[in-house]
C-alpha cells in the first residue's frame, strides 16, 4: 500500500464489504508463511465465545474474503490473536471482569464456520471487549505474594484480586529471577481515559468458562465501562484514540 502524505487523505478500499458489514479486527501476520503451520489463531467474540484454529487454515484467502467465524444475533468479533499451545488467553469485559486460561483449554477446530466454545460466563449487560495472549508460568498465590514483597511493591499493587489466605514463604534466588524475567504487565483503560498497569501475576490461571475475577473497579469518576486490557512494557508509548 502507498503511504499517504497526510492523515486526512483518502485511502483505497482494501476489502469489498456486503451491506451492514464492517471491519472490526485487524491482525498482523508473520511475513514468512512457512511459520504459519506452527502457529494457532484465537478468535474472541463479544458474547464470551472463543475459537482456536491453525493459522494455516487462513493461508489462501480470496480477494473478496471468506467466512472466518459464525456469529450469533448481536454478537461481534472483538479480537483475533496469534498464539502458541504453551501460552495463556486473557479475556477482559466491559464491566470490569477478566479470566485467564491456558490456550490448550481450547481444542483446535478443523473448520472456519463453527461458533466456538464459551471462554467466560458473562453477567447481564456485560460483554468481552479485548483479548490478550500471555506467557504461561505456573505461580501459586504464595509465590505471587512473596514475589511482590521481594520486588518492593506496595500493598495496593500486591493486593490479590479475590480473597485468598496465603502463607508467607521465601522465594529462592533462582525462582525470583525466573518470575522477574517472565513477568508481564497489562494496561487497563476505561471509557473516561483512566487506566492502571497491573502485573499479569495478579490474574490467576483457571479453567475457561468461569466468571473470572475483578479486573478493575469502575466508579462514576473513572468511567462506567472498560474499553481494553493489553500487555505493555516500560519502553512502550501509549496513544489513546
Amino acid at each position: 500500500l502507498a503511504t499517504p502524505q497526510s492523515r486526512g487523505k483518502a485511502l483505497i478500499n482494501m476489502l469489498p464489504l456486503e451491506k451492514d458489514e464492517n471491519v472490526s479486527v485487524y491482525l498482523r501476520l508473520p511475513e514468512n508463511e512457512d511459520l504459519w503451520k506452527e502457529l494457532d489463531i484465537m478468535f474472541a467474540t463479544s458474547h464470551g465465545t472463543v475459537r482456536r484454529n491453525k493459522l494455516s487454515d487462513f493461508g489462501n484467502i480470496r480477494a473478496n474474503g471468506l467466512i472466518a467465524m459464525k456469529l450469533g444475533e448481536g454478537e461481534k468479533l472483538v479480537s483475533v490473536k496469534i498464539c502458541r499451545p504453551d501460552e495463556d488467553v486473557l479475556l477482559a469485559t466491559k464491566l470490569g471482569k477478566a479470566i485467564r486460561f491456558p490456550v490448550e483449554d481450547i481444542r483446535v477446530f478443523a473448520g472456519r464456520t463453527s461458533t466456538g466454545v464459551r471462554g467466560i460466563k458473562l453477567a447481564k449487560n456485560d460483554e468481552v471487549i479485548s483479548m490478550s495472549i500471555l506467557k504461561h508460568l505456573d505461580v501459586t498465590p504464595e509465590e505471587r505474594q512473596a514475589y511482590f514483597k521481594a520486588a518492593n511493591r506496595n500493598e495496593e499493587d500486591a493486593a490479590p484480586l479475590e480473597d485468598e489466605n496465603v502463607a508467607n514463604i521465601q522465594l529462592s534466588a533462582e525462582r525470583l529471577k525466573e518470575m522477574k524475567e517472565k513477568e508481564q504487565f497489562l494496561l487497563t483503560v476505561t471509557n473516561k481515559g483512566f487506566g492502571k498497569r497491573t502485573s499479569a501475576y495478579e490474574y490467576r490461571v483457571s479453567g475457561r468458562g468461569g466468571q473470572g475475577v475483578t479486573n478493575m473497579s469502575l466508579t462514576a469518576k473513572n468511567g462506567g465501562a472498560m474499553v481494553s486490557t493489553f500487555p505493555v512494557t516500560d519502553s512502550h508509548q501509549i496513544m489513546l484514540v
